[in-house]
């Protein structure tokens, strides 16, 4: 992967979406139209935080996050979310 030139402002977090399931744990196919969301991803960079907010997670670490957390946006042909550290439910 490339050095990505986006950084993070205050407690923000940039996070790359897992891939969403394709197949059931008793290997049912799953239609495009059928997948759900991810809410699951890696974490790509971090902001420097706040006085009040101090950064906890890390980059590369494996995150779960709420369905509709957090901006989509495309950068390179790649998907990202950028959130709120504070949207950020588990690490993994």
């Amino acid at each position: 992967m490339s050095k990505l030139n986006i950084k993070p402002l205050a407690d923000r977090v940039l996070i790359k979406p897992l891939e969403a399931e394709t197949k059931t744990a008793s290997g049912i196919i799953i239609p495009d139209t059928a997948k759900e969301k991810p809410q699951k991803g890696i974490v790509v960079a971090v902001g420097s935080g706040t006085k009040e907010n101090p950064i906890t997670v890390k980059v590369n670490e494996t995150v779960l996050y709420g369905k509709y957390s957090g901006t989509e946006l495309k950068y390179e042909g790649n998907d990202y979310l950028i959130m709120r550290e504070s949207d950020i439910l588990a690490i993994v």
